[in-house]
């Protein structure tokens, strides 16, 4: 086993610039979401497939957003691992950047640059090569490998990884392993729920110069904005060892996510996104749309929130309220088998140990989370994810292919 490994890793040494150039080139095929045609980021994948006769198909219900699917089976019988990343990301403004525009793809300051390089082209890549480097050894292992990669994670996945884990009961597995932005120093098992809803505030409405002579929407939902905020002292007990980990990752949770994330996650919150009122600045406001991001932590149940948020809307007669989307908190067991595997191999390959947490964010590994199927997340930094300027530097993109090559080839029991 120890041989093969080392041989895994002097290949991945000698592919170096050949990986760099793919992770590039696909940071370098815009696939925005929205508006979401990814069809040009699936082609770059597709001829990468192609080329090394790598088994694999498309899946596309809905034909912009096609979906990646490949298997293979080991040597012998083992546990079933799917590896998963999405090929879609947030949009981006051309103006702002340091080298080269959102689409650049550059090598700079030892760093790919560009919309997606972190969120999670770094990922999806890393599950690419990962497929890749383990077929080529497929008779020593036990067991089957999935690669999967998604066209529409960044809208809640129903044509991707929804739509995969919905009709392909082939990409369920023992085990997914995703690589989306975690830190080196982090392993998530684990992901707050996000709900998002919108409130419709209605009044009477007026002439600016006539305060008196109707109530004015925006002031309606400034009063309930601030009200609403009692949802955030919802008190949420959470199951043994679950909290156990969290307060064991601290520290950890902090350094990925920034100081005083480890506050709330445990907590719900609440993020008045928009604020939507008026037609003109001299007119009292009849109208006025809320759109709320309330992230539900583990163990907190929907109905427990809604019950605060009914109290709230008691108060305020002229609010009602729509549901947008809802993904329900999700987690696995924190101490999994795929944990001791990324932390051993991390431990070789860095000198650390990454500790487990729960993420503030979402991600489709919660999909596998919910069918009782382990799903861990273990990928590069989120600094700059979503902003101008985000990169993944050279070193950290190349650790994460290692650790996911590495603790994939241990998972399905390399000989």
């Amino acid at each position: 086993m120890e041989e093969t490994k080392q041989q895994l890793l002097q290949r991945i040494d000698e592919d170096r610039d050949k990986l760099i150039g793919f992770f590039r080139e696909f940071v370098a095929t815009p696939s925005p979401n929205p508006p979401g045609d990814t069809r040009d980021a699936v082609a770059h994948i597709a001829r990468f497939l192609h080329a090394r006769d790598l088994p694999f198909r498309l899946v596309d219900p809905e034909p912009r957003f096609p979906n990646v699917v490949g298997s293979f089976d080991g040597g012998s019988d083992g546990k079933h691992l799917v590896l998963n990343g999405h090929i879609d990301v947030f949009p981006a403004a051309d103006d702002g950047w340091k080298h080269g525009g959102p689409w650049s793809g550059a090598l700079a300051e030892d760093a790919v640059w560009g919309r997606g390089s972190a969120d999670m082209k770094c990922g999806t890549s890393t599950s690419i090569f990962t497929f890749m480097y383990l077929n080529l050894i497929k008779d020593r292992l036990k067991g089957k490998l999935t690669l999967t990669c998604v066209s529409d994670e960044e809208t809640f996945g129903p044509w991707g990884a929804r739509y995969l884990v919905d009709h392909l009961p082939e990409v369920h597995g023992d085990c997914c392993l995703n690589g989306e932005p975690s830190s080196p120093y982090s392993i998530r098992f684990g992901e707050k729920g996000p709900w998002w809803v919108a409130f419709h505030v209605r009044t009477q409405g007026a002439h600016g110069a006539y305060t008196h002579a109707g109530a004015s929407a925006s002031w309606e939902a400034m009063a309930f904005c601030h009200d609403l905020k009692a949802i955030e002292a919802i008190e949420t007990p959470v199951p043994h060892n679950i909290g156990k980990a969290l307060e064991a990752a601290r520290a950890e949770t902090d350094r990925a996510m920034g100081q005083g994330a480890s506050a709330i996650v445990p907590k719900v919150t609440l993020n008045i996104g928009r604020i939507d009122a008026g037609l003109k600045v001299n007119m009292v406001p009849d109208e006025c749309r809320i759109e709320a991001d309330i992230r539900l932590p583990v163990g907190c149940e929907k109905e427990t929130v809604q019950k605060v948020i009914d109290g709230v809307l008691a108060k305020h007669p002229g609010v009602e309220m729509e549901e947008i989307n809802f993904m329900a908190p999700s987690w696995c067991d924190p101490y999994g088998e795929m944990v001791t595997h990324l932390q051993n191999n991390v431990e070789r390959l860095r000198g650390f140990r990454p500790t487990p947490v729960i993420s503030l964010g979402g991600t489709d590994a919660r999909l596998w989370r919910y069918l009782g199927i382990g799903g861990y997340v273990y990928g590069p930094s989120p600094t700059g994810m979503g902003q101008r300027n985000e990169h993944v530097p050279v070193d950290d993109f190349l650790h994460t292919v290692k650790s996911h090559v590495l603790s994939a080839y241990d998972y399905l029991g390399g000989a």
